[in-house]
């Protein structure tokens, strides 16, 4: 009996890796699509758009009939950190991909799983395995030849203050994800995800607050509004569900070794969506990258 106990383990890990390769599939697009709807409305306008359908989608799904939210003292641990993973993450994140390339700024995102592993192990939530260490090296030579590719091949103005903007991002989102790991424990995504961008949101709206008032409503057009409706649901329903699950199940570090699957797909989405052209060094680039991910996979 006992030796029949793997499998559905093997294939419970597996059903999970085939999300957050949907999730990062979603979250590829994402770049492209937050790019068109970004230069279509003013940035923090269109954030502040997206993230209030995506905010309304949510807590009708977490205070729907027959839902447990959690006590109110741990809705309160999920705000604050939702001002971080959610509010901070989410203004840089649209203004640092405003000023340069989606696949671009994909790249540069692709730091975030060595930076998650580094602040779970600073702050001593996981240790970090010798496999997992050199597969995330790996990702980062690889990111390091996409980036000399794109620079290579001429960025617009301001790209190197978008990709550090992009990079601090990052960074607001690995502490997100290794800080938020103690509720992922015990409370379901949903409402994980829910409370955290409710408390994120306020900051996300301050900030728009100033443009929203521009934007000309009844001129926007529905090319627009589905980004806005990607941007909000797709990316920050569906694709932050699948992250909640896999952290629960498999972990920050490994859940954010998924995310070197990004600029491969985003590159590529970028390419036939924007016209951003790749280059031999972001192909063979994205070969280390993959190769990464692979190898820090089995760690």
């Amino acid at each position: 009996m006992s030796a029949s106990r793997p499998a559905p383990l093997a294939a419970s890990t597996w059903s999970t890796d085939a999300l957050l390769v949907g999730m990062a599939t979603i979250w590829a697009v994402n770049y492209s699509v937050v790019k068109y709807g970004a230069q279509q409305l003013q940035p923090l306008a269109y954030n502040a758009t997206r993230i209030a359908l995506a905010g309304a989608v949510l807590l009708a799904l977490a205070l729907r009939p027959g839902a447990a939210p959690p006590p109110w003292s741990e809705r309160r641990s999920l705000m604050r950190l939702g001002l971080l993973g959610h509010g901070v993450y989410q203004a840089l994140f649209v203004l640092g991909l405003n000023l340069t390339r989606a696949g671009n700024a994909a790249l540069v995102a692709a730091a975030n799983p060595a930076l998650t592993a580094l602040v779970a192990a600073l702050l001593g939530v996981e240790q970090l395995r010798a496999r997992t260490a050199l597969g995330i090296g790996l990702a980062f030579l690889g990111v390091g030849t996409l980036i000399t590719g794109s620079a290579r091949g001429g960025a617009p103005s301001g790209s190197a203050l978008g990709d550090g903007i992009v990079l601090l991002a990052s960074l607001s989102w690995a502490f997100y994800s290794v800080l938020v790991k103690k509720h992922a424990d015990h409370v379901p995504g949903l409402q994980i995800t829910t409370w955290s961008l409710v408390g994120g949101f306020p900051l996300v709206l301050a900030l728009g607050l100033p443009s929203l008032p521009a934007v000309e409503w009844r001129a926007v057009t529905g090319t627009t509004w589905a980004a806005v409706a990607y941007g909000g649901v797709a990316a920050m329903v569906i694709a932050m569900l699948m992250w909640s699950r896999g952290l629960h199940r498999v972990g920050p570090t490994r859940t954010a070794l998924f995310g070197q699957l990004q600029p491969v797909i985003a590159v590529l989405f970028a390419w036939a969506a924007l016209g951003e052209v790749p280059t031999a060094w972001q192909i063979a680039g994205a070969g280390l990258v993959l190769g990464g991910l692979l190898l820090g996979r089995r760690g």
